[in-house]
């Protein structure tokens, strides 16, 4: 009569046991938060770890030497069509429209993330659609935003016009801009802590008007434009100012205990402003945003994942800005939808240390606002470029494409190689869709940045 009593707190127990059991393996298998920064105008020759020699990255430095930096990670040579790119995983030939307009119709990482159960936020430059009917972040997946350029153009620095969740906020009180996008990507992070979260965050520094920052001895709270104190001489003071801020978001997620199951990815949008010259491995390096050279797509590419990415690696690996979208969506366990062409490539294995599948091309087809016929169209490997008009350059003797080589004279590996590259020219030759042309050319776009 008395043994079932004798046994309910051994099952009390057990079942205690199960719980502990069930909420550590959840715990374990949680997927990861994502925080995506990517800088304005920031080419690879800015961050030391890379071997430039002009401005102060420690913390970007110490993002690298805590997981792994790669060499090779090549974009569009301006902002929107490197966030079209990024946002859809598609080659700007295909899906690009113009300036300052992502396609209300495509399919964004942060759709796809949303779906999958993450929280989505974005902070930072939007860029993507001035429509308020049509451009919205939420269309595109985000269920919060604070940003800057959505519907409007104000100053983005010193007392900035910014939108929170698209309603319009003014600041007059000698706020700085990126401080408080980067106050709202604190927040977000620290909010939303106990589920998956994406984070995308599109930085507003380092674009020119290049002004003082709060921490420059320059800086003046009264500014109410982006005339107001310009000068290229800043732009240090600038990107030390957006390393400080990188350095919080890893403070806050460090604190939180969010350390461990985080993937941080650090990039650039294009090269760095041509007004901008900086030492890199001991030579000048000009600023190439807007050109068809490297110095116009060549960017930073860093990750840190301690649960998952051996510290300390360096990869060699080809990676483009259409990568993004797929090591992303593998990345939070997000599935793209069958119908959905993409021609970008997953990354994850390289991130985890792993062989993977690197891809052999990265594909440009540039025009600012659009149209049927691209302003540069090149194909590139980490040591050559092929032109659509016939110019092949060795990028490993000469960096800033100043000597083209005839390709009648090419011989052995060189001529396997713009053969090879010819063949994905070849591929996207007839890729860009008439309704997708007609909207660039009918609709030209407004100058931006």
């Amino acid at each position: 009569m008395n043994r079932p009593l004798r046994r309910r707190p051994f099952v009390a127990v057990l079942c205690t046991f199960a719980l502990m059991l069930s909420a550590a393996a959840s715990a374990a298998e949680r997927r990861p938060n994502v925080v995506l920064i990517m800088a304005d105008d920031f080419g690879f020759e800015c961050v030391t770890a890379n071997g430039g020699q002009s401005y102060q990255t420690p913390h970007l430095d110490r993002l690298a030497a805590t997981g792994v930096r790669f060499e090779h990670c090549y974009v569009q040579p301006l902002c929107t069509p490197t966030r079209v790119q990024l946002m859809t995983g598609i080659y700007n030939v295909r899906n690009y429209l113009k300036f300052g307009v992502l396609d209300p119709a495509a399919v964004t990482f942060s759709q796809l993330l949303k779906s999958a159960g993450y929280t989505t936020g974005i902070t930072g430059k939007w860029q993507l659609q001035l429509d308020k009917t049509k451009g919205l972040p939420q269309h595109f997946g985000f269920d919060e935003s604070f940003l800057w350029q959505q519907t409007r153009r104000p100053p983005r620095y010193a007392n900035p016009g910014l939108e929170l969740n698209s309603e319009e906020i003014d600041y007059t009180k000698g706020e700085y801009g990126p401080k408080l996008i980067n106050d709202f990507a604190l927040d977000f992070i620290t909010r939303h802590r106990e589920r998956p979260f994406l984070l995308y965050y599109p930085m507003i520094l380092t674009h020119d008007p290049f002004q003082p920052t709060p921490d420059s001895p320059e800086w003046a709270p009264t500014t109410t434009g982006e005339l107001a104190k310009r000068d290229v001489k800043h732009f240090a003071d600038m990107v030390a100012y957006m390393d400080k801020m990188i350095g919080r978001l890893v403070a806050k997620l460090d604190e939180l205990g969010l350390r461990e199951n985080t993937l941080i990815l650090f990039t650039g949008d294009n090269g760095t402003h041509p007004t901008v010259t900086s030492r890199f491995k001991g030579a000048d390096y000009p600023g190439g945003k807007g050109t068809g050279t490297v110095r116009g797509n060549h960017v930073p590419l860093i990750a840190r994942w301690p649960a998952k990415i051996p510290t300390g690696r360096v990869n060699a690996d080809l990676i483009s800005s259409v990568d993004f979208f797929p090591t992303l969506c593998d990345v939070a366990g997000a599935k793209l939808p069958a119908a959905l062409e993409i021609d970008g490539r997953s990354f994850l294995p390289q991130l985890l240390g792993q062989r993977g599948a690197p891809r052999g091309a990265h594909y440009v087809w540039y025009a600012r606002n659009g149209g049927p016929t691209a302003t540069h169209e090149y194909a590139q490997t980490t040591t050559h470029k092929l032109h659509r008009d016939g110019k092949f350059y060795d990028l490993t003797t000469d960096r800033f494409e100043q000597k083209p080589l005839p390709l009648v004279t090419l011989t052995g590996p060189a001529a396997e190689t713009a053969k090879k590259l010819q063949t994905v020219l070849d591929r996207y030759a007839q890729a860009r869709p008439k309704e997708v042309a007609d909207q660039g050319t009918q609709n030209p776009g407004k100058k931006g940045d």
